[in-house]
């Protein structure tokens, strides 16, 4: 996944679990796993696809869990953003701008609960 560098502090678009992780990364949009049906605001997509084709540096980064299973695999869940996930989804882009937060299958646990997977 390639470094954008850090970001641009922009204070109005913060997020509490990443707010010192200063690298964004171009992270590919297949590797992504979102277990969580997103219920959308279509006008919120669409503004967002419009600002993303203008002037992408100004939507924030979404953020990703990154977990290492049991035998070394790599995963990849984002459970917010959903907006902006969508904007780039139907906008056929490749990757997603995104901060990185290491995590572990505890971390997973708070948001899935009994349906966390065995991850390897």
């Amino acid at each position: 996944m390639a470094s954008m560098g850090p970001a641009e502090e922009d204070q109005g678009n913060r997020s509490i679990h990443s707010d010192n992780i200063p690298t964004i990364h171009n992270v590919p949009m297949r590797v992504l796993i979102r277990p969580i049906p997103s219920a959308l605001e279509e006008s919120k997509v669409t503004s967002l696809m419009k600002t993303i084709q203008e002037k992408a540096d100004k939507v924030p980064p979404i953020d990703i869990l990154w977990i290492k299973g049991s035998q070394g695999g790599d995963y990849f869940y984002s459970f917010g953003g959903c907006h902006r996930y969508a904007a780039y989804k139907r906008l056929n882009r490749e990757t997603i701008p995104a901060k990185i937060i290491p995590s572990n299958i505890s971390d997973l646990r708070t948001y899935l609960g009994a349906s966390t997977p065995d991850l390897r």
